[in-house]
């Protein structure tokens, strides 16, 4: 069975949806385990008051019993709690016939303001900004954390930590595991390099200052993935182009790298690749290196896969300066204001994980399948004895 996944709902509508299908039968599933990951979802220095009260809470709806899987389509409903705090919203938001008094006609540049509007006809920015909002990610985080726990039973830890944030570059060079997960969440850019953990908080602090907003990268590694995820016979079936397709698809994000992929572009052939060698000990082939990312031929190789998403700063500016259009009278004008957060990198991070797990738990299906989570474990374990042998 093939994992689905469907995200419904608004930004500052009653709640957000997500329903995930093609899990098996039988994994342990609590709402602690979503939880968890829509906590780390808030965290960063830079982020906007709403973070600090937006809890998230989240209630299974449908396809667990008992707090196991059954095998049906899981519904989780995850709560946007100004709905609740604020009237403005419920005759914002409302579903039921009527209209707005505060219609935004001043879109922004570089959000999908203006294009969206003009897509589907729309001539109040809210009737776009609402669903394309990067609060959205919220649903994907429940989807994931959905994933991580399938794929946990294949021994498989995915993490992330920023790499850069606005002109600042981190320059640890060592791949951070799971065991450093507390360390990284604990940072408040939740940046694996100390030393440079101070200039981002420097650096938010200044833009902040100004009322402007910052980008930045963040690496996600995925250790402990199974050797075989994806496929070098179809162009879609590829898993670096599933996996750059998932990542590029998080609101903000303008590239995706696997390995060092823009690095090796300026390297000979005799220093791009990982070079191959036989562990007699554990009887597998191990890769010399990172560079590929964990992927040959669109396929996994059972190294770390890594990879790396590029943020652009927000469109949003606490200090609105940027130039538009107002599309009812055509005048020259400033983008309206929405709340917003200095940067959103370090959360990023957490939604570039999600992206990941799904779509290494919907290879991971494809290959090993099984109704039930022990038929699934079962497949994937002779799978490895195979090669081993």
């Amino acid at each position: 069975m093939v994992l689905r996944y469907l995200t419904a709902g608004e930004s500052h509508g009653k709640a957000l949806t997500v329903i995930v299908e093609g899990l098996p039968a039988g994994m342990p599933l609590l709402a602690e385990h979503i939880e968890n990951d829509l906590a780390r979802r808030r965290l960063g220095y830079g982020r906007g008051p709403r973070q600090r009260f937006e809890k998230d809470v989240i209630t299974l709806v449908g396809g667990v019993r008992h707090g196991r899987t059954l095998g049906s389509p899981i519904a989780v409903e995850i709560q946007n709690s100004e709905w609740f705090r604020s009237d403005k919203w419920h005759q914002e938001m409302s579903p039921e016939p009527g209209a707005t008094q505060t219609p935004l006609t001043q879109p922004r540049p570089g959000h999908a303001d203006l294009v969206g509007m003009q897509k589907y006809g729309f001539s109040d920015a809210r009737d776009v900004l609402e669903r394309a909002s990067a609060r959205e990610t919220a649903a994907r985080v429940a989807a994931g954390a959905i994933a991580k726990q399938l794929l946990s039973h294949l021994g498989v830890e995915i993490l992330s930590h920023v790499i850069q944030l606005g002109d600042v570059r981190a320059n640890s060079t060592s791949l951070p595991t799971a065991k450093d997960l507390d360390v990284i969440d604990a940072s408040e850019v939740r940046c694996f390099d100390a030393a440079a953990e101070a200039s981002m908080i420097a650096a938010i602090k200044e833009a902040a200052k100004e009322g402007d907003s910052l980008g930045g990268i963040v690496e996600s590694i995925a250790h402990g993935v199974p050797i075989g995820l994806g496929s070098h016979v179809h162009w879609d079936r590829k898993i670096d182009a599933l996996l750059a397709q998932a990542v590029m698809s998080i609101q903000a994000v303008k590239g995706v790298e696997i390995g060092d992929g823009f690095e090796v572009a300026g390297m000979r052939g005799s220093q791009a690749h990982d070079p191959i060698s036989w562990d007699a000990v554990n009887h597998r082939y191990v890769r010399e290196g990172h560079r590929s990312g964990g992927t040959e031929g669109g396929i996994t190789t059972g190294e770390p896969l890594i990879v790396r998403a590029a943020m652009k700063p927000l469109a949003t500016l606490n200090k609105p300066t940027l130039k538009t259009v107002d599309v009812v009278t055509k005048e020259e004008t400033v983008s309206f204001k929405e709340r917003t957060d200095v940067t959103a990198v370090p959360a990023l991070g957490v939604v570039v994980e999600t992206m990941m797990a799904l779509v290494l738990a919907g290879e991971a299906q494809r290959k090993f399948g099984g109704d039930s989570l022990s038929e699934f474990v079962r497949n994937a374990q002779s799978f490895r004895f195979t090669l081993e042998s």
